[in-house]
Order: C-alpha cells, then structure tokens, then sequence
C-alpha cells in the first residue's frame, strides 16, 4: 500500500472483482484496487466500492473519503446504520445503464403492445390465435419515477410512437412525454394507462406505495412492468389481481424477496414474464470513467458527481 491515490475497496457477491480492478486501473493506474477479503490496513482505505455489504462494513475505515454504491439504485445502501455520516455517496450514472434499461423497458412494452404473451400462449397450444396488430400511438404508457433511467426510457418510448405519460414526485419535462408531478396526479395518470412501467426509486415514501388500492387503479387488462424495487409493490395484491385479470399480464424483473422462492405462484402464471434482477446493470468498462473522475475529485478536495442526497434517499 501506499500508492499516491490511496486504495480502493471492493466488496459485491453480484460483480467480478477482477473486471472492475482492470478497468479502474486502466483509468487510474495509481489507485490500488482491493477486494474486501484481501485488505491489510483498513485505515489505508479511501474509496469503497460496493453492493450490498454487510453490517458493519464501513466501521472499521477511519479515513474514509468516499462511497460508490455499485449500481443505480442506493436504497440498501441509505438504510445502514454503519455509513460515516460525512463521508458522500455517489451512485452510477453510466450512459450504457441507461441505455441497456431503456432497451428492456422497450422490450417489455412492445411485447405487451404486440400482445406477445396471447401468442406465446397460442403456441403451447398449436393454436393460429390471429390478433390484429395495433399502432402505438393507440397505446398509451405510463412510466413512474424520470430520473436519469426512467426519463431515458420514457423519450425512448415516446420516440417509437406511444403516447407517453410521465410521473415524478417533482417537476421534470421531457419532450415528447406529457409529464405530471406529486401524489395527487398519480392515480390519474394510472388510470389512462393501457402498460405501466415502474422505475421509482425505493424510499420511505414510496415503499408499499402500489398496495391493492393503487394498484386496482389500474384500467381493467392494464399491463404492469417493474424494473425498479420490488418493495413497491404489494405483492400479494399484484399476484391477485394478475389471477382475477384486473391487470392483464406482467413483466416483472424485481420482487421482495430475491430470488424468488420456487414456490411462489408468479413463476407459474402464463401472462408473466419473470427475469432475475437484470433489467440493467453497471457495465466496469464505461462505468470506470465517471467512478475514476470521481475519485480525483476528492483526492483534490472537491466534492463529488452523482452524489445522492441521504435524506432523500436517493
């Protein structure tokens, strides 16, 4: 140790540590990249890297400088009892997380415009089950929650033709999209859309926020795409209306608990399409750049990028 940046530590169960050591070292060769287990002088460290750590993790490191949550969404990492409360928290906002997210929203749009889990069906049953095709713009989306992700996917949406809604908890305007703000336009808002798309993130405020109440506001066969947090949603409630066929179909990349469980009845409904949390992550190639100007930030004393505010939660 002893380099002139100092040393990073990593810790994700998730991630490969020798991909995302090579491509911070290809930006800061100075910087010595560690993974947790291998870490001799917790009191060299000055950046941590991390997904979901254990409790207690940040403790033992006293000259701490600064904390990349290893992904875009920061709720588990706000909710710990162990972070320095001076020490800033900055998030990933690499353009190709955006990207590759807006990519699978479209995915999971189209497929429900296109009424592809009619046909899938149809075809388990060697039936030709002829569904005339409609236009997008007869299609109106919703997407809640326009931060960086969300916004990217909703002009991408808008940009292929549907009528596209946009809903955050604050102001935004995004060309093409019709955007509202604040509680009391939500229910509103659901209730004009033929697909809803998830995309807020987790906070006190807006975990449990689509209980059986809200989520009953949705039209009659409405389709509902989450790829935020699965702690939004009331899932018993979801999986009920999903059986009664209030909400028509499902494609859902979170859940409350992940993975999973085998037994859980989402995993033999039909008109669900189920994916294991993958809608978009943190590619080390692209995501090195903005991680390593950061750092040189702080190492010359200035604040961060992408800093996410704790009181907010995000």
């Amino acid at each position: 140790m002893g380099t002139s940046l100092g040393t990073l530590v990593f810790y994700s169960d998730f991630d490969d540590f020798d991909t995302w050591k090579h491509a911070l070292q290809a930006q800061l060769p100075d910087l010595e990249v560690v993974h947790s287990s291998a870490v001799e002088r917790l009191q060299d460290v000055h950046y941590a890297m991390a997904w979901k750590p254990p409790e207690g993790f940040f403790r033992q490191m006293p000259n701490l400088r600064l904390i990349v949550n290893l992904g875009a969404g920061v709720d588990a990492l706000v909710a710990r009892k162990d972070l320095p409360p001076d020490v800033p928290i900055t998030r990933i906002t690499d353009p190709q997380m955006s990207r590759m997210m807006a990519g699978y929203v479209l995915f999971a749009v189209l497929r429900h415009a296109r009424d592809i889990p009619y046909f899938e069906q149809a075809q388990r049953r060697g039936a030709w089950a002829y569904r005339h095709p409609r236009a997008p713009d007869e299609t109106t989306v919703a997407v809640l929650g326009l931060g960086q992700l969300g916004a990217t996917a909703a002009h991408e949406l808008q940009r292929q033709g549907f009528r596209t809604l946009g809903w955050s908890r604050s102001p935004r305007q995004i060309e093409g999209v019709a955007c509202f703000s604040g509680m009391e336009t939500l229910d509103a808002v659901l209730g004009q859309a033929d697909i809803v798309v998830l995309m807020l993130p987790l906070t006190p405020q807006t975990q449990n926020l689509f209980d059986r109440t809200r989520l009953e506001r949705l039209r009659p066969g409405a389709a509902f795409v989450n790829v935020a947090r699965g702690a939004l949603v009331d899932q018993a409630a979801l999986t009920a209306l999903l059986q009664s066929g209030h909400i028509g179909s499902a494609t859902l990349d979170v859940f409350e608990r992940e993975p999973l469980p085998a037994a859980d009845p989402l995993w033999g409904m039909p008109h669900v399409l189920i994916t294991p949390h993958l809608a978009s992550v943190a590619i080390p190639s692209s995501s090195a750049r903005q991680i390593a100007a950061n750092i040189l930030r702080v190492a010359a004393g200035e604040p961060p990028d992408n800093r996410i505010d704790r009181s907010r939660g995000y």
